[in-house]
């Protein structure tokens, strides 16, 4: 891993390597020369053109048994069926933007992580931490007061629950949280409320090995190594590794400003996952990408069939679902004004980290009328139902399986 020693490193993106330059020969066309064989210049020219005007008629004849336009998203199965309504919520209190939901692992219970009943959490005391049984019954929630913009969720196999505060330096929805001193830790606390960790420092951004600027996602690893994505948009353009008792072990990527397409970099990582093998996987959203990287955090694959992902969740027989829920919409601008995916659709992609290429098993798409930015995190449940929180419609949508599923639930 590159480490980032200090906060005044603001990591930017390499170099591009040079184009090759053009074959020898014709300068720039990539045509051999003529000199040297022995052919007149109107002969090689007739050739070329007589070459050219057969390359464009195998181009243009109609083929024997035509295809139709393949878009390889749409090409998957959906055997899901979008429900709403699943929680129950006392007092006439509704969700926020859902941005986390987790099985319990008693397989009886489903965590969710919500913004207090809006998109902003600072200033109220609302629980934003609910444990709803399988019938959408709320049964617990903790975390009032404890947040400003909670973003990330996790779960480690020791039973807690970590939280990261999204909210980038300079991001609107970060201000209130800062002006209270607030803001870029993640925390580590125990499913009955009580915190035990805190990583970063309250209300204070950077880039160095004691703080973040927005995280927006938290993994452990088997081997216990916590695992951060930070920050959101505007913020960090990194992945974090600290040991399990919070020491700086290194980073990959940048700070402020070191958006970048190339390999190893990011532009937003939204989230993170880890599979049962170590493998660690970031939603490079601004790039419309995942990257996946070993224990160590070097890079194996970056894969681009999952459309734009916003949320990443990894069951335990290692299926991967990622929400998108962005593609489509223009998304130009500074700092990165390469991140519109067109040409894709939204939804949710369902594949299989077995198999290493992961290809997209299962496509469910976008359930109703287009009004903007959709799915954004996702969680799964044993018996493979999906809960998905939706942004701008600010609802969370529960998608069941109707057919027998290939991947995914129980078997």
């Amino acid at each position: 891993m590159n480490a980032i020693p200090h906060e005044q490193n603001r990591g930017k993106a390499p170099g591009r390597e040079a184009m090759n330059p053009a074959p020898t020969g014709q300068e720039g066309t990539g045509l051999p020369s003529r000199a040297g064989t022995g052919l007149p210049a109107r002969a090689v020219r007739e050739a070329a053109i007589t070459l050219a005007a057969s390359v464009v008629a195998c181009l243009t004849a109609p083929l024997a048994n035509p295809s139709p336009p393949l878009r390889a998203q749409t090409l998957a199965p959906n055997p899901y069926r979008a429900t709403l309504g699943w929680e129950k919520l006392p007092g006439g209190r509704t969700l926020g933007i859902v941005s986390g939901a987790i099985p319990d692992p008693d397989g009886e219970h489903i965590w969710i992580l919500e913004r207090c009943g809006a998109n902003q959490c600072a200033g109220t005391d609302i629980d934003p931490i609910l444990k709803f049984d399988l019938d959408g019954n709320l049964v617990a929630s903790y975390g009032g007061g404890l947040f400003a913009f909670p973003h990330g969720f996790a779960l480690d196999a020791d039973g807690y629950l970590w939280v990261t505060e999204g909210g980038a330096h300079g991001d609107a929805r970060a201000a209130l949280g800062e002006s209270m001193g607030m803001g870029h830790q993640v925390v580590k606390m125990t499913r009955q409320g009580e915190v035990v960790m805190r990583l970063g420092e309250a209300g204070v951004y950077g880039d160095g090995e004691a703080h973040f600027n927005g995280p927006s996602g938290v993994a452990i690893a088997p081997n216990g190594d916590i695992w951060i994505a930070d920050g959101h948009r505007g913020g960090n353009n990194r992945i974090v590794r600290l040991a399990s008792d919070g020491t700086f072990i290194g980073a990959v990527g940048g700070g402020v400003g070191s958006e970048s397409r190339e390999p190893g970099r990011f532009s937003d990582p939204h989230d993170i996952k880890i599979d049962s093998r170590g493998r660690v996987y970031v939603a490079d959203r601004g790039n419309s990408r995942i990257q996946v990287f070993n224990s160590e955090g070097n890079l194996l694959y970056i894969w681009t069939q999952y459309g734009k992902p916003s949320g990443l969740f990894i069951d335990p027989d290692d299926i991967l679902y990622a929400g998108d829920g962005l593609s489509g919409d223009p998304r130009t601008g500074p700092p990165d004004p390469w991140r519109s995916n067109f040409g894709w659709d939204k939804g949710i992609r369902i594949g299989d980290l077995k198999n290493e290429q992961a290809w997209v098993t299962y496509f469910i798409p976008q359930h109703d009328e287009d009004v903007g930015p959709g799915i954004e995190f996702l969680g799964v449940d044993l018996d493979g139902n999906i809960y998905a929180g939706e942004i701008n419609r600010m609802r969370l949508t529960r998608y069941v399986p109707v057919r027998p599923l290939l991947i995914g639930g129980r078997r």
